[in-house]
């Protein structure tokens, strides 16, 4: 299954008011695991920057003035995301953007249902509780240091590790059942147990492995798992 974790910049808040989408950031996930490929643009909003977005994502006029505008990237960004579900956080905000830049270049408009919202999410599994992004990494322990201006392409990065812990961790999917046994002499359905073997199997580590993940472990810190 292939998903795309996706975050826009704009000049605003409001594209019937003549805000634009000025970056795009996605990163592909299969099966829930990031594959690396991502897709990052800039896109110049043929428009002013206001101050108060300015502040948002440092984003300005010069900078964007050479960038290409939405028409010139459109094909390339559908091409990427494909037929794919769209993680978003505050999908709403984002797909209503997209779609009207989409209107405005000729181009069919994402469907209703078209991604799923990591807000959404989050506040049905923490009523009450603050579920901005930066709020859910806090819950997470997910490093967000480096966020110190919006900026699209890390904060999809790093909401894929958010969509990830919120649908239940690294492998949502994987469910391990005991297998069960039965017969004369074995345990039966309601008391099997798995048992230790005999003699532990060898390690199939070479040295050179060993070594480093031994290496690797340092690095975390005392506080690491594979430390305790």
């Amino acid at each position: 299954m292939r998903e795309i974790v996706l975050d826009t910049e704009t000049t605003g808040f409001e594209p019937e008011t003549g805000d634009r989408i000025v970056e795009i950031g996605a990163v592909e996930l299969f099966n829930h695991v990031p594959t690396g490929n991502t897709y990052h643009q800039y896109i110049n909003p043929e428009r002013s920057m206001p101050q108060e977005a300015f502040q948002v994502h440092g984003l300005g006029d010069d900078f964007l003035r050479d960038k290409p505008k939405f028409a010139k990237i459109v094909d390339e960004f559908l091409a990427f995301v494909g037929d794919s579900k769209m993680v978003i956080h505050n999908a709403s905000f984002d797909v209503k953007f997209l779609n009207a830049e989409l209107k405005w270049a000729g181009k069919p408009q994402f469907p209703k249902g078209c991604a799923i919202d990591t807000l959404d999410i989050a506040r049905r599994k923490f009523p009450g509780s603050p579920a901005s992004l930066d709020s859910l990494c806090r819950r997470f322990g997910i490093d967000n240091s480096s966020r110190t201006l919006h900026g699209a392409l890390l904060d999809s990065e790093i909401l894929a590790e958010v969509y990830l812990e919120l649908i239940g961790g690294k492998q949502p999917d994987l469910v391990l059942a005991p297998a069960r046994q039965k017969g004369n002499d074995g345990p039966s359905d309601d008391d099997w147990r798995p048992q230790r073997r005999r003699e532990p199997l060898p390690s199939r580590l070479t040295e050179n492995e060993k070594a480093a993940h031994a290496a690797f472990v340092e690095k975390l810190g005392a506080n690491a798992l594979w430390s305790r």
